[in-house]
């Protein structure tokens, strides 16, 4: 097969992220630019299986994921401003995190402190005692909590391909149903192959691929001491006599911030549904989205991976092994779902909820260390950059973290190519 055209920059994964920075490069520059996706759109997985909420970054500690916060801060408008222009959904409906005692509460004390430092307005968020709460929502029970009066709930996926159209406009190709299997020449020009035989030439390679990242970045010969882990989050669906039990986004504090284990959720969706979740049940790749073991030949490599990889010492963490047992129980029962939001919704039952929601798949990152990495993972190769471990509120943040992104090429000379300008959604030097 001939090798097809070559590109000055190919980003692999149409995700939100590798969406995002396609627009940004095709409004900034006059290059030729691909997006190539093994799926038959954009947006399929993770970009589209998730809660939807535009966050605000009160809960993120500053000192640690300062980018991931910022990031978040500056998307929250450029979101809204992007779904103006478009006609897309946006409705703000607030979040309210609850803590349960006074040791959360204390946890609720920091928060109020991130939120100013991560650039919220101090007017945007209240703490405020249980009995307050209640007054806002008679269906929470808690001792204190956090109401955030700025979340929004979106569509990602809706977004993603309206990002696709805007990117499209500028001239980037997106090649779909090209499902990454090979990589040559990696220090000049790299070759890639795909499953359906075809070939592409290209300088600079971005990895984007979610969930699929590090298996990528492997195979340009980096981030080979890494190793990662799948974890679904599942979800319940109230009935409609029930959606409007509260009207707000309820979150409660972790218990375990260390381990990717979510404290459970009450969500309003965009399309007004409500949902519980969710847990997180370990599974064998980012696309399992029901059952357990999936395609056995990724099931199979997978295991191998936890066998010989860093992973192998995080599963002789007793404390995280006793954890994984509950959340295969949650992903069991019903009833156990349900009784972890009881404990700030005394009310509801599980006969509240007869439908199973979406399911999204994370995958964090393990390091030689056995433990899970707190932040996203930038490499750079000669002719390659890679983000891994790009996780919640990575939604969000797209917006602004994918400029970081082009920011960041920039200043490491991969784009010394002949600046364009065009009527862009967003300004990238106000970044």
């Amino acid at each position: 097969m001939a090798v097809l055209e070559k590109f000055d920059v190919t980003i692999i994964g149409g995700g939100l992220l590798g969406t995002t920075i396609s627009y940004w490069l095709s409004s900034l520059y006059d290059i030729k630019i691909a997006v190539v996706e093994k799926e038959s759109d954009v947006g399929m997985h993770t970009s589209s299986r998730n809660t939807g909420v535009v966050h605000s970054p009160f809960y993120l500690n500053p000192d640690k994921k300062a980018k991931l916060a910022k990031a978040a801060f500056l998307s929250h408008d450029m979101w809204k401003t992007f779904a103006e222009k478009r006609g897309l959904p946006w409705n703000v409906v607030g979040t309210i995190e609850v803590a349960l005692d006074d040791i959360q509460h204390k946890i609720l004390e920091k928060y109020m402190a991130w939120g100013p430092k991560n650039g919220m307005s101090e007017k945007d968020m209240t703490l405020l005692d249980g009995d307050e709460i209640a007054k806002k929502e008679p269906n929470i029970q808690c001792h204190s909590a956090i109401h955030c009066k700025t979340d929004a709930v979106v569509d990602y996926g809706k977004y993603t391909k309206s990002l696709k159209e805007e990117s499209q406009k500028n001239g980037t190709k997106f090649l779909l149903d090209h499902k990454l299997e090979s990589v040559e020449n990696l220090d000049d020009c790299p070759v890639l192959g795909f499953s359906n035989k075809e070939k592409l030439n290209t300088k600079l390679v971005i990895n984007c691929a979610g969930g699929y990242s590090l298996d990528v970045a492997k195979k340009f010969g980096l981030a080979t001491e890494y190793s990662s882990l799948h974890f679904r989050g599942e979800y319940w669906i109230a009935r409609e006599q029930y959606t409007n039990l509260v009207k707000t986004n309820v979150y409660s504090v972790p218990k375990y911030p260390d381990f990717p284990f979510l404290d459970p959720h009450w969500i309003i969706r965009s399309d007004g549904k409500s949902e519980v979740g969710p847990n997180a049940v370990p599974v064998a790749s980012p696309e399992t989205y029901s059952g357990y073991v999936g395609d056995i030949e990724t099931f199979i490599s997978k295991l191998a991976d936890v066998v010989t990889g860093s992973t192998r010492k995080l599963l002789l963490n007793a404390e995280f092994m006793n954890l994984i047992a509950k959340e295969w129980l949650s992903s069991l029962s019903k009833v156990v779902m349900i009784e972890r939001v009881q404990k700030f919704m005394p009310k509801i039952k599980p006969d509240f909820f007869s439908e199973r929601g979406t399911a999204g798949i994370r995958t964090p990152i393990i390091t030689p260390q056995g433990q899970f990495l707190p932040d996203v993972l930038e490499l750079e190769g000669k002719t390659s950059y890679h983000i891994l471990n790009y996780n919640s509120p990575g939604a969000t943040g797209a917006p602004a973290y994918s400029a970081y992104v082009v920011k960041a090429l920039q200043e490491k000379g991969f784009l010394q190519y002949k600046t364009r300008k065009t009527d862009s959604i967003w300004n990238f030097d106000l970044l």
